[in-house]
């Protein structure tokens, strides 16, 4: 989130003309200060840490009266809001994380606007909005869009209703709608020459819409990466809008890939559960085999935390040990893995409210007590958070079997759980173990021959040590990644 992150430009605090002058860091629903600058001013530290990518949430105009921080009220699409600079220096600031070897994801938002928008001032016509007799609120029932049993009312009402009072809902049935949209997102793309697009609120957008959009905004740019927000609860309703038609939905969608919640919860579960027949690590084996639900479910935006949920520091108890296996299974796992600003070094809270789950990030301000930017900055257990997931991310990056490998994973037996992951081409193979028990474990490998056939040893990514291959010991609560030679 820009405005959290640093501020680098402070003469764009406070801009007057907008409707929110107030700036107050000791409030988490007023704006900070933070700007796209200080993101310019801290890709270094990102590229060290092992990111490839970076994903703000929406930069454009948000002209809204209060709590406009956050990016997902638009006013004004063809704009960056003032407070985080201009459309020239969002231009420059994608060129700039190109020239590092950087990839840049631009947040879009379909569904709805900010009531400040000129489209809700000044309707261009009655439908451009989907309007109710009365105010009527999304349900945020996703199953309704899915449900071959539904009601009409209800999948309306999902569809159509308005996601809070100040954001009302965009018509996409409307053909002048239709094109103001996409025409703006291939503007941005050719403009700034930004690599992806994650699609906000995906679900509660119009289906039919969607798929035209994805057709003609790939055709235009066949490189482009699309990965859609579907906060839901089960594997089949994430994979109803992916591509492919693969759950007998009747049309594709032609989404590349979505956030895979139903995986981060299995791998909460698998981290803090007790483990049963379908609990505990179980849980995690389980999901993944789903995947046949997906057309790729390596394109799927895997993660463990967001703006929009808990810190996966808190959700684990603030046991280091657990934040290491968790850490362990996301940067091996396949999709593409995406973390939240300030997980590398412990950052925490719950999200009743959201706000505590948006703190600055300490070093990010002038004058601020403490640089977590440095390693001098640091307490000894958030370097070491940090020294371990930029092990593993920049490990990610010079894997061929992580970055592009197939997954096999086996049933977990005496609460042990192992995968592996693996890239035919290169020969090289990555072996992950996870004993989320209280003991250590003592693994024989024997079962594990289709993959394992001619390895002789294993390196402990982490540690560098060699270890012999046979048996391995497992200590207790930790996942194991090894590089099998």
């Amino acid at each position: 989130m820009p405005d959290r992150f640093s501020n680098g430009d402070k003469s764009n605090d406070v801009v007057q003309g907008l409707t929110e002058t107030t700036l107050n860091r000791d409030s988490m629903y007023y704006r900070h200060g933070g700007d796209i600058q200080g993101v310019i001013n801290h890709l270094d530290y990102l590229k060290d840490l092992g990111v490839t990518t970076v994903w703000m949430t929406p930069e454009v105009e948000n002209d809204m009266p209060q709590a406009s921080y956050h990016g997902y009220a638009v006013t004004d699409h063809y704009k960056i809001d003032p407070r985080f600079g201009t459309n020239a220096l969002y231009k420059k600031y994608v060129e700039i994380a190109h020239a590092k070897g950087l990839k840049v994801i631009k947040d879009v938002v379909h569904n709805h606007i900010g009531t400040q928008h000129w489209f809700y001032k000044d309707l261009p016509m009655k439908s451009w909005l989907n309007q109710w007799p009365k105010y009527t609120q999304t349900s945020y029932r996703d199953q309704t869009v899915m449900d071959i049993h539904a009601s009409a009312a209800d999948r309306k009402q999902m569809l159509d209703g308005w996601f809070v009072p100040t954001m009302p809902d965009l018509n996409q049935r409307n053909p002048y709608v239709q094109n103001y949209l996409t025409q703006n997102h291939i503007w941005w793309i050719e403009y700034a020459g930004i690599d992806g697009l994650r699609l906000d609120t995906y679900g509660y957008n119009d289906p039919v819409y969607m798929a035209d959009w994805a057709l003609k905004v790939q055709a235009e740019f066949p490189h482009l990466s699309v990965f859609g927000e579907t906060l839901v609860t089960a594997v089949a309703n994430q994979a109803f809008f992916t591509g492919g038609n693969t759950v007998n939905r009747g049309f594709d969608t032609h989404l590349q890939g979505i956030t895979d919640a139903t995986l981060k919860d299995a791998i909460y579960e698998g981290i803090n559960g007790k483990n049963g027949w379908v609990d505990g690590i179980n849980r995690l084996y389980a999901t993944l085999a789903h995947d046949f639900l997906y057309k790729n479910p390596n394109t799927n935006c895997i993660f463990l935390d967001n703006h929009d949920m808990s810190r996966f520091y808190s959700m684990v108890g603030e046991d280091f040990d657990k934040y290491k296996m968790g850490m362990s299974i996301l940067l091996t796992m396949r999709g593409i893995p995406q973390m939240y600003y300030g997980t590398e070094i412990l950052m925490k809270n719950f999200s009743n409210p959201d706000g505590l789950i948006r703190s600055d990030f300490p070093g990010g301000w002038e004058g601020d007590k403490k640089d977590k930017f440095v390693a001098d900055g640091r307490t000894k257990k958030e370097n070491e958070a940090f020294d371990f997931v930029k092990k593993l991310a920049n490990f990610r990056k010079s894997s061929p079997a992580l970055q592009t490998g197939k997954l096999m994973q086996f049933v977990p037996q005496d609460d042990v759980y192992v995968y592996f992951r693996y890239n035919a081409e290169s020969k090289g193979t990555v072996m992950v173990i996870v004993n989320n028990t209280e003991n250590e474990k003592a693994l024989s490998t024997d079962r594990f021959a289709e993959r394992t056939a001619g390895i002789t040893s294993a390196k402990n990514v982490i540690t560098g040590e060699t270890i012999g291959f046979k048996n391995i010991k497992v200590p207790a609560k930790t996942t194991l990644v090894l590089e099998l030679r």
